[in-house]
């Protein structure tokens, strides 16, 4: 028997995705579940960024802040119960290990929405979060290196920990006017982007595809442009737009059109956890039109404006409402294993769909044929070995 059929037998006792589970079970709360927060977080910016140009009151996006941190602190004490030998096997895992950061991304932006309040606090939880940020980022990093990383385990989420976590950083740095560290944070976001960008749109384009529960964090693609580009705006303030403005403008583009390509392949997907991957990656491409909007004021701007923050709120709200039904039916989380997997079978990821087994079965089964495959000539992990 092949070990995917094994691992899909053993996820079928582990409660899989669209599976009730009962009260008293012990339900698996991956980093990724952090995404809820952040996209929330990232409504409130968009929110935020439409108010210069629409007026609307500080209240909404406020609102937006203070759900998003009662997400946050939810979901970091469910996480947090599981204990420290889950959040250590999180860490080793290649798929799950990048949104471990996302806390601490999260933190940032309501530490800087704090700063409305109080300067001084806002100042310092923003600097405080940062820093997490930057180690966590940091250590994945050596991590990465001296480790034996499986190419196909590598998705788009490993943006999120320097290239979101600097570009975050030097946004909301300029917000509470730390501007020489701004640009520090702004620096260590467009290089690691640079060097990461190669590797993961590389992985997409060259090796299979990620599985169905992955696929929505392609649209973290867009996600390092379109805060490059409020990063930016952010740094020069009233300068309006310059040159490297347009060049991250043009860019964003280029991924927003493959993103319009991409909707056949999502349409598919039946509704995970993982569809909140698309949200905070939208809401900062629609932060970084607004800006635009906001300082070329073309004709209908007004009602650019009104179009984009209101498509981006239903949106959000789509899943959310979604997410509701999925709770309400005990069809949004698995239950938890009753043992921790192993260093290389942790890349069990973001298995929304079954089980965290059938995911780890994909990738270590891409891992073992990523040479042709010796009975069907088939190359990569689609073969059919038993």
């Amino acid at each position: 028997m092949s070990e995917i059929r094994q691992q899909d037998q053993v996820a079928s006792g582990l409660g899989g995705q669209g599976q009730r589970y009962t009260a008293p079970a012990r339900l698996r709360v991956p980093p990724s579940l952090f995404g809820i927060s952040l996209g929330l977080a990232g409504l409130a910016t968009a929110w935020h960024a439409a108010g210069a140009k629409l007026g609307t009151p500080t209240a909404v996006p406020d609102a937006i802040d203070i759900l998003a941190a009662v997400v946050l602190l939810v979901l970091g004490c469910l996480y947090a119960a599981q204990g420290p030998r889950r959040m250590l096997a999180d860490a080793r895992d290649p798929v799950q290990a990048p949104f471990l950061a996302v806390p601490a991304i999260t933190a940032m932006m309501l530490a800087a929405a704090l700063a409305s309040v109080s300067v001084t606090a806002g100042r310092v939880l923003v600097v405080v979060f940062l820093a997490v940020t930057i180690a966590v980022a940091g250590w994945l990093g050596g991590q990465w290196i001296a480790g034996d990383l499986d190419r196909a385990s590598v998705h788009p989420g490993y943006y999120l920990p320097s290239v979101a976590g600097g570009l975050v950083g030097a946004i909301t740095l300029s917000q509470v006017h730390l501007h020489g560290l701004a640009e520090a944070a702004f620096g260590l976001g467009i290089l690691s982007w640079v060097l990461l960008g190669s590797v993961v749109l590389g992985r997409l384009i060259t090796t299979t595809r990620l599985p169905a529960a992955l696929q929505p964090v392609t649209a973290i693609e867009v996600a390092p442009a379109a805060l490059a580009g409020v990063a930016w705006f952010a740094l020069v303030a009233g300068r309006g737009i310059t040159v490297i403005a347009a060049a991250i403008g043009g860019y964003l583009v280029l991924m927003a059109l493959i993103q319009l390509r991409l909707i056949a392949v999502y349409r598919k997907l039946r509704f995970t956890p993982g569809f909140w991957a698309f949200t905070f990656s939208y809401a900062i491409a629609i932060t970084c039109a607004l800006e635009w909007i906001t300082r070329t004021n073309p004709p209908g701007a007004t009602g650019y404006a009104i179009a984009a923050i209101a498509a981006i709120t239903l949106f959000i709200g789509a899943i959310a409402v979604r997410t509701l039904i999925a709770i309400a039916r005990g069809q949004f989380l698995t239950r938890a294993a009753d043992g921790l997997p192993a260093q290389r079978a942790a890349t069990s990821g973001l298995a929304f769909e079954r089980s965290w087994g059938a995911l780890a079965a994909y990738f270590t089964h891409a891992r073992d044929h990523s040479r042709r495959c010796p009975r069907s000539g088939t190359a990569g992990p689609l073969c059919c070995c038993p």
